[in-house]
């Protein structure tokens, strides 16, 4: 049996993955398995703030809150459903770390500082190793968005939680020196009144995402209450402050300045490469890679791009598709001009579905989004083997990573009865290996034993491999994420040709003509 792994909390700064320490970079590439949360949007800071320290094949655990502030209706309330998550969460970190393996969990600014990592700490340090890479907190990060230092000589700085009552807090506030305010959101108008409560308001400063692009500095008496989001700060700080702090205004115009440029900045635009083969990228694709200031999109599929000088390359998981497309659309906010690589056509189970959603968020209106087609790994299969798709078909993909397999097993079983051919993207990975078997015994319901099956691994690559079997003798050990198959329907016909295998559906249904039987 292997020696138990350990747990590292680590810590990733404020926001700007810049921020990140060297050594937290290093356990984080080393890891075998990297954590984080995030709300039920399913959308992690940590993991963005994490992704150019990440190398690809990483087991990832993606630990989402049942709840935030909302309501809930289990029977211990909120804290009920909070306690019982991190158990659950604990757990499923256990089971890595009794296999062996080494588990990063991710925390925004610094593990031990109002962070979730102290959860599971709470949980796991008793049975496992556990080591801390301490991390910039958003309390520094605001102060030198600032430019002021919030405490000097003898002066001290009280760091407090803006969930406090409003009499508690304006107690404390009217007897420190200097003060840090956490936890804003909806907080802030009980946060508001304390600071003014205790005659400091007009001496407190807002800061709102520190570090980040979205980074806003105002007076504290000057912001919108509606409009602060969890991820700021109220400052108070001790030293009369002596810079002059920069206006919301002045910020805008040297953002809107860093957009005027050039005149090849400042959108996303999503492509798709095609399969696998070079000249199966368009040149209205090609051109949007030559343009662009920055790449953003999965390693393997970034490999097939070649370099340029100058050109920003960010490489990540495939698994993290709404934290690429938020980093895609964040650089484009700050000036760049963006393209998002995918496979195939990035419309067809890849980014460009992604990135539309990412982009319905209120913070990215300004961002131009453009969608550039590509040739599908379907339709490559099917033109190695003849005509498989030649009539209706349906595309379903088999990862159950962001639908329950309920769903698609229902979707196989609709498509199987209404007597399509079916094209399968994504049919198992290393860590799915049972679903190809699943989905053979369901549509064998609907088709017979000797329908063909089409099986193409990593079509356009150097790797290529074409095969043409029977529904019935599929053997699901033979396909793995880099196949796409393609079942055919009653009327699919497969005959030899002195070139291989040849398939095709025809489009005169009802009229299939028998290859043996010769004629026009």
């Amino acid at each position: 049996m292997s020696a138990p792994g350990k747990l590292w909390g680590v810590g990733l700064g404020p926001g700007d993955p810049e921020l990140v320490t060297v050594k937290a970079a290093r356990v984080i590439e080393a890891a075998d398995v990297v954590a984080f949360h995030s709300a039920r949007h399913g959308r992690s800071i940590s993991r963005r703030i994490a992704a150019p320290y990440m190398r690809p094949g990483q087991l990832e655990e993606h630990l989402i809150y049942p709840v935030t502030t909302e309501t809930t209706d289990h029977p211990g309330g909120y804290r009920g459903a909070i306690d019982e998550f991190y158990e659950h969460a604990a757990e499923r970190l256990a089971e890595h770390l009794t296999a062996g393996r080494t588990v990063a969990l991710l925390a925004a600014g610094d593990p031990l500082f109002y962070s979730s990592y102290m959860h599971m700490h709470r949980r796991l340090a008793d049975r496992f190793e556990t080591d801390i890479v301490p991390g910039v907190t958003s309390v520094s990060a605001a102060s030198a968005a600032l430019h002021m230092p919030l405490v000097e000589g003898e002066q001290v700085l009280t760091v407090l939680p803006g969930t406090m009552p409003v009499d508690e807090l304006t107690r404390r506030l009217r007897t420190t020196d200097a003060a840090a305010i956490m936890k804003l959101g909806r907080t802030y108008p009980a946060v508001r009144q304390a600071l003014a409560d205790s005659g400091r308001l007009a001496d407190a400063y807002y800061v709102e995402r520190a570090s980040s692009p979205d980074q806003r500095v105002q007076h504290a008496d000057a912001v919108d209450a509606a409009e602060v989001p969890y991820f700021a700060i109220a400052v108070l700080p001790g030293p009369q402050p002596t810079t002059p702090l920069p206006s919301a205004d002045a910020t805008a115009d040297r953002r809107i300045a860093a957009q005027d440029t050039t005149d090849c900045i400042g959108e996303v635009t999503v492509v798709g490469l095609g399969p696998g083969a070079p000249e199966w990228t368009t040149e209205e694709v090609r051109v949007a890679l030559e343009c662009a200031t920055d790449l953003v999109g999965y390693t393997t599929y970034l490999d097939r791009v070649p370099q340029r000088p100058g050109q920003r390359r960010h490489a990540s998981d495939n698994r993290v598709e709404s934290e690429r497309a938020a980093m895609a659309l964040d650089l484009a906010r700050r000036g760049a001009r963006v393209t998002v690589v995918s496979s195939g056509d990035p419309g067809v189970f890849a980014m460009a579905a992604a990135v539309i959603e990412e982009s319905t968020d209120p913070q990215w209106r300004a961002v131009p989004v453009r969608v550039l087609p590509g040739m599908t790994a379907a339709h490559a299969v099917a033109s190695r083997v003849g005509a498989p798709l030649g009539h209706d078909y349906a595309t379903i993909s088999l990862s159950d990573r962001l639908k329950p397999w309920d769903t698609v097993a229902q979707r196989l079983s609709a498509v199987a009865a209404a007597d399509m051919a079916i094209a399968v993207y994504n049919p198992a990975s290393p860590q799915r290996t049972w679903q190809v078997g699943a989905m053979r015994d369901i549509v064998l319901r609907y088709r017979e034993p000797s329908t063909p099956v089409v099986l193409g691994r990593d079509v356009g690559g150097p790797s290529e491999s074409v095969r043409v079997v029977q529904l019935g003798e599929l053997d699901p050990t033979e396909v793995d994420m880099r196949t796409l198959l393609i079942i055919g329907a009653s009327t699919t016909t497969t005959f030899d040709s002195e070139h291989g295998a040849r398939v095709y559906t025809s489009r005169r249904y009802g009229q299939v003509r028998d290859p043996a039987a010769g004629g026009a």
